[in-house]
């Protein structure tokens, strides 16, 4: 009676553990990075709707997007073209941003039109959900 109650038990406390490990696919990853201050943000939104938030400094944070939230980024996401990379410019203090989106991925110093809402959006919800406690 009690080997069922014992096997039961270990099955259900390894569930949790294989889950995380499942690979979760990314819909967009966003970076920014350089200039004086330093940056290093990054910003990955899985297709559940789930994002992972890291900086330079402080822990990485997963929490997950609200539907209206996930709506609106979808939307956008609709209308971005990724194109080429940018070629680095000469000097100090450039922010480097790289988005990675529909097996397409490129880095830029100037924001395109198509990328700033997207750009706008995910630096939002770094704002609103990265803070370490």
């Amino acid at each position: 009676m009690l080997l069922p109650v014992l096997l039961l038990a270990l099955n259900t406390s390894m569930a949790p553990a294989q889950a995380e490990v499942a690979p979760k696919r990314a819909l967009v990853d966003f970076r920014k990075q350089g200039g004086f201050a330093g940056l290093n943000d990054r910003v990955i939104v899985y297709g559940s709707g789930c994002v992972r938030l890291s900086r330079r400094t402080g822990p990485t944070i997963d929490k997950c997007l609200t539907a209206k939230e996930q709506r609106k980024l979808r939307g956008l996401l609709r209308s971005l073209r990724i194109g080429g990379s940018e070629r680095p410019p000469q000097g100090a203090d450039f922010i480097k941003y790289t988005l990675a989106y529909d097996h397409h991925r490129a880095s830029r110093y100037r924001l395109p039109g198509s990328w700033q809402p997207v750009v706008r959006l995910l630096d939002q919800i770094m704002e609103k959900y990265w803070a370490p406690d």
